[in-house]
């Protein structure tokens, strides 16, 4: 990494030399000088690059801070990612169904989406969930919905990641009472993260008051969990939804973990100790198909959140220093036209997030572009991460792009840029009084990529070169269709449910909701009162007092 003597000045000379060589080319070198963060690349990475870092205090060893390398010292070599693809469409049933498949052909992870009414906390016979019911994610109204769709997994053995916020997992919670499964066996992933919503534009009334509110709901989630569910991953933020949305690899980690930061202050406001909840906290991410910017991500944000954690918050445990993630590939890369391309896309993606160190792996299908994959399209999808696991040899060596030049300096400069965006938003009053500028951020970043796309300047090979004109070669594939009676019988289920509960104690429940929330007790519990009496998710988000649901 540091050079000495005579060395030093050869290689300035030699890579003098090369730049002129570069320069002189009719092509100016080719290729794109700068990645989607708009940090500069280099024709050429040397040891002068990397000249300040020392292996012990930036790069250290795989399992140890600062965790560059990994947060786990064997990383692959024990065992590999946890393939988790995220499903969810019509009714409990059809998820269940294609569930099952899933894990036939070797998913290892219970991944649920839910539809758009569940997550914004609308019943499905809400006048705004018409024509959403089931499209987009599984619709759950009650907790009998819930009963369905894990009907015969054992999940005191499984791991399941619920994509919803609190009143869903409370039905979850309340499901496992029922069933006789201790809270404390319990495993998985709740992606409540109310603050990404507002980033995002998920929510678009920017009222401190109402996030406040909704963080209230949070913060007692991760307590309760805390306490009577410890191996449930209760504040799990997701960047994946940022990068989604336009924000560049820099801009995903930096207001990640400055919304990751706002829930730790909340906590430590109720007078948590920080290692009693930080060893849980779990990002969502995303990776793109610059392969080396989303390694040196990763990389960064490893050594950084080691640091923010020992350094900012005084954690001792060491658990809390490691930066855990689960990736998913970038839908928002995928394209209608020549839908195979995306394959290759998905394919570049999972090796980059493989090479990065993710603990848990979604990998998109060729056709996320038009509907919701086909069941020859997930398989495709498992398949995929499983040849980089079996047959591209990625896992026998741990890290195996550290000390690279062109990694290392590039790791460097997203730590650089990553820490100068934490530092504007602590000084402009912290994440809760930035969220709509965090949000603006981001849709210009969306906006310069369109511009470069429509320019030319940024190439997506079949969209804006490459191009074909026969539009059958374009799209010669199957295409999922959702049947259209979803939506009917569920809104029979959900009929049928209110018909038969006992509605005293849906109204007393409610009212022990309404009444918590203006006092200082965790709502947990309450909440899964609610949902063992067959409480709707409507109901109890109406009484949550919040919009756009938890």
């Amino acid at each position: 990494m540091r050079t000495e003597g005579n060395f030093d000045g050869e290689l300035r000379e030699w890579e003098e030399k090369f730049e002129r060589n570069i320069n002189d080319r009719p092509d100016g070198g080719g290729g794109s000088n700068k990645n989607s963060s708009d940090i500069p690349i280099k024709p050429l990475y040397t040891p002068r690059d990397i000249e300040q870092n020392t292996y012990e205090q930036d790069l250290g060893f795989p399992g140890e801070y600062p965790y560059t390398r990994s947060v786990f010292a064997s990383s692959y070599l024990g065992q590999h990612w946890t393939i988790r693809q995220i499903l969810g469409y019509g009714r409990a049933e059809e998820t269940k169904q294609r569930l099952d498949y899933l894990f036939e052909q070797g998913d290892r992870g219970v991944n649920i989406v839910f539809d758009i009414p569940t997550n914004r906390g609308y019943d499905s016979d809400h006048p705004l969930a018409e024509g959403a019911v089931g499209k987009e994610g599984a619709a759950v109204d009650t907790i009998e919905d819930m009963e369905i769709l894990f009907r015969e997994i054992p999940i005191e053995q499984v791991s399941s990641t619920l994509i919803t916020g609190d009143v869903v997992f409370s039905m979850y919670l309340a499901m496992a009472r029922k069933r006789g499964v201790p809270l404390e066996k319990l495993t998985g992933t709740i992606t409540h993260d109310v603050l990404t919503r507002h980033v995002c534009g998920y929510t678009y009334v920017f009222k401190k008051e109402v996030v406040e509110n909704a963080l209230r709901v949070v913060a007692d989630s991760i307590l309760f969990c805390a306490e009577k569910a410890p191996k449930f991953n209760t504040t799990y933020v997701t960047s994946h939804s940022i990068r989604e949305s336009g924000a560049t690899a820099v801009q995903e980690i930096a207001f990640a973990f400055a919304l990751a930061m706002g829930y730790i202050e909340a906590l430590l406001e109720r007078g948590a100790d920080i290692d009693s909840f930080a060893p849980r906290i779990t990002f969502f991410t995303e990776a793109h198909s610059d392969l080396f910017e989303e390694v040196a991500k990763f990389r960064a944000a490893r050594r950084l959140w080691a640091r923010l954690m020992k350094e900012k918050y005084g954690a001792k445990d060491p658990r809390s220093w490691r930066f855990r993630f689960a990736t998913q590939t970038a839908g928002c890369t995928l394209t209608l036209q020549q839908p195979e391309n995306n394959i290759v896309r998905t394919t570049l993606q999972a090796l980059a997030a493989v090479l990065s160190g993710c603990n848990a792996l979604h990998t998109n299908s060729y056709d996320e572009a038009v509907a919701i994959p086909t069941e020859k399209a997930a398989r495709l999808a498992v398949r995929t991460q499983q040849i980089i696991a079996h047959e591209s040899g990625v896992c026998n060596t741990v890290d195996p792009l550290g000390g690279s030049y062109y990694v290392e300096a590039m790791t460097n400069e997203m730590e650089k840029r990553i820490s100068e965006y934490l530092k504007r938003i602590e000084d402009n009053g912290g994440p809760l009084n930035a969220l709509e500028w965090m949000h603006q951020e981001v849709a210009n970043a969306s906006f310069r990529y369109n511009e470069e796309v429509e320019s030319g300047e940024r190439k997506i090979v079949g969209v804006n070169c490459y191009q074909v004109d026969d539009e059958a070669e374009e799209f010669p594939m199957e295409v999922f269709k959702v049947d259209p009676e979803f939506e009917k019988k569920q809104l029979e289920r959900l009929r049928e449910v209110r018909r038969r509960r006992d509605d005293a104690k849906v109204k007393d429940c409610l009212q022990k909701i309404e009444n918590v929330m203006k006092g200082k007790d965790n709502v947990m519990p309450y909440l899964m009162e609610g949902a063992a009496n067959y409480c709707t998710v409507g109901e109890m988000n109406d009484v949550l007092g919040h919009m756009g649901g938890v």
